[in-house]
């Protein structure tokens, strides 16, 4: 078995509470606005409809940015919100850019990179994870977003792409997510792979796919068990 010299990480969820930051601005505007509805419900339909736009996608026209702007349109209209006005708008969808961490990440990525080359493999845009890097002090040695590589996952050649860029062979790379379909992709194509439990991500609800693939490689509770079980 070939030694891992590269973990790749999806962003958008398994380093990333976008559920809590999304949440918090909704509910922050509503407030200016007195406008009353179940923000968590609104946070992950808006969630669960952007992904589905993007995840896939091959030389799209547009970014995750976009799809943002362009789905949240759609769901105050479909909800009736008629408060929200542009700068309502405007700061929630601003509030992408201004996530946090999840509190284990950033500990764990510094004990990570002694031994291994750390990078983002996300959907998310370029501009998106360099300014939640800079917000959160994330340390990464490369940003691979799916936009630069013209093919979004889960699709297999985003993978390999993203293996050629890093001149690794895909044995050697770890990638690490919360997510089955993303981790079950990376499989197909020969990675190893980590399964970060995140029992949040999608607030009091859970996750839709919180039991982990048996074949994973290593199944994990946070970042800190993934650095043990890495042994940093």
């Amino acid at each position: 078995m070939e030694r891992i010299k590269v973990l790749a990480f999806d962003t958008g969820g398994t380093v990333l509470d976008w559920h809590g930051g999304l949440v918090a601005v909704l509910a922050e505007c509503a407030a200016r606005r007195g406008v009353e509805r179940d923000w968590r419900v609104f946070a992950n339909e808006y969630r669960r409809r952007s992904l589905g736009r993007m995840l896939g996608a091959v030389e799209p026209s547009f970014d995750i940015d976009d799809v943002h702007r362009d789905v949240l349109d759609e769901l105050l209209n479909k909800d009736g919100v008629h408060g929200f006005g542009q700068d309502e708008r405007r700061a929630i969808t601003a509030r992408w850019h201004e996530l946090d961490t999840w509190p284990d990440f950033v500990p764990a990525l510094t004990r990570l990179r002694r031994r291994y080359v750390c990078v983002s493999f996300t959907i998310l845009s370029l501009s998106l994870v360099i300014d939640v890097s800079r917000r959160n002090a994330i340390d990464w040695d490369a940003v691979i977003a799916c936009e630069m590589l013209r093919v979004y996952k889960p699709r297999p050649e985003a993978y390999r792409s993203a293996a050629k860029l890093l001149e690794a062979s895909p044995g050697e790379i770890l990638m690490v997510a919360c997510h089955n379909f993303d981790l079950d992709a990376a499989r197909g194509e020969g990675y190893r792979t980590a399964f970060v439990r995140r029992p949040d991500e999608w607030g009091p609800s859970g996750p839709p796919d919180p039991v982990p693939n048996p074949v994973t490689d290593l199944v994990v509770a946070g970042f800190a068990e993934l650095a043990d079980a890495l042994h940093i």
